[in-house]
This record gives C-alpha cells, sequence and structure tokens, in this order.
C-alpha cells in the first residue's frame, strides 16, 4: 500500500536493491526514461549472496550511441549468453532458501535470452517481482529528462553499487549462507524474496527511509 504523497524519482534497476523496492512500496514512482546510460550502476547488476558472500551479476550491453546513449536505446548483449551463468549464480546461490521453488517457475522465462531492450527487460521483471511481493504500486514513466527535479525525492543516483546506504538500517534476516558471513544488508530484491516469501512485504515496510 502506497502511504507517501511525496513521489520518489528512480532509475531502472536490475533485480533491484531491496531499498529500491522498499520505496516502491511507500511512494508513487518516477521512473526515469530519458537519461544517458551510465556506467557501473544497478541499471544492468545486481548484487546476491552467494557461498562465497556477495557477488555482483552484470548483463553486458550495447550502446548504439556510446556514451550518449539513452536508457530506452541500450541494447542487452545476448550473444554472450550472460543469461545462462545468471541462472546458474541463482540457482547456486538460492536452492536451499525456503521459497525459491515457490517462485523460480516465476523468473525463470527472464533468463532465456528474449529480450533486446535493457529497459523493457528491467522495468517487466521489476514488474513480475512486484506482483509476487503483492505490492501494490503506482509507477509513471518521466516525459523527459531534468537534472534537478520539482516535487519529488531523487533518489535516482542514491542507490548506487559504489555508495553504501549507511543511514538506512536494514533488520537482520536469515540468509542461505550467513552462518558463514554474516547478514549482508541491502542485496538484491531476490534475495529477500527467496528467504522470506510472502513475508518480504511486512520486512519492507520495516524499513525507515530518509
Amino acid at each position: 500500500m502506497i502511504s507517501s504523497s511525496i513521489p520518489v524519482l528512480l532509475s531502472v534497476a536490475y533485480n533491484p536493491p531491496i531499498a529500491w523496492f522498499a520505496l516502491l512500496a511507500k511512494h508513487e514512482v518516477l521512473l526515469e526514461a530519458h537519461e544517458t546510460y551510465p556506467k557501473q550502476t544497478y541499471r544492468n547488476r545486481c548484487v546476491i549472496y552467494s557461498e562465497k558472500g556477495s557477488m555482483a551479476l552484470s548483463i553486458p550491453v550495447l550502446k548504439l550511441n556510446g556514451n550518449h546513449t539513452n536508457i530506452k536505446e541500450v541494447k542487452i548483449f545476448n550473444e554472450e549468453r550472460w543469461y545462462l551463468r545468471h541462472w546458474r549464480a541463482l540457482q547456486s546461490a538460492y536452492e536451499a532458501a525456503p521459497y525459491y521453488l515457490y517462485y523460480k517457475d516465476d523468473l525463470e522465462d527472464f533468463y532465456s535470452g528474449k529480450y533486446e531492450s535493457l529497459f523493457e527487460f528491467n522495468l517487466k521483471l521489476t514488474q513480475l517481482i512486484a506482483l509476487l511481493l503483492d505490492i501494490r504500486f503506482k509507477m509513471v514513466l518521466t516525459d523527459s529528462f531534468q537534472k534537478n527535479p520539482d516535487n519529488c525525492m531523487d533518489w535516482r543516483e542514491m542507490i548506487h553499487p559504489k555508495r553504501p546506504l549507511n543511514n538506512i538500517e536494514f533488520p537482520p534476516y536469515i540468509q542461505v549462507f550467513s552462518d558463514r558471513h554474516g547478514f549482508i544488508p541491502n542485496l538484491s530484491i531476490l534475495d529477500l524474496l527467496f528467504n522470506l516469501g510472502p513475508e518480504s512485504k511486512t520486512y519492507l515496510r520495516k524499513i525507515i527511509l530518509p
């Protein structure tokens, strides 16, 4: 249930971090659809919990206009068959999780290599995960790019692999390999989904965001 009237501006993300979904669960979301694609972000990367600790999975992309490519024009480089590696990594990391078998069939279709647009892939995958989480949300695509937008909270660069959210507390929950490496916060939403299942939505509501 959306509890705040202040929209939050987010960029698309691949299996977004838990903080991203905590915002989706509490705010109307404006999804950036006109930015220039930046490198080394969650737009083509997610972080899961493997037997060796945190593990980044990155989708190889093609930027048709180099460093000036619009996010909607970024193509997925499926020739590398990245989707097979990612699916095997997810299976290895979460096959022992309580809810992996419950959700895996819904997600597996996204690892077939049939998507060409990174934006479309991320959007549809995010919408599916929100459905699995039973989150009622409102999401609107931006109609233009604004560097300093008004009347919204700009989180486009706040959720970033190289900028830990130290001002947000993520309550610990049991993770598959937490007995080896301890609790790792704010991983991909799939870590929460596979470990907590239907309780994931309740967990997201407990996260206090600035």
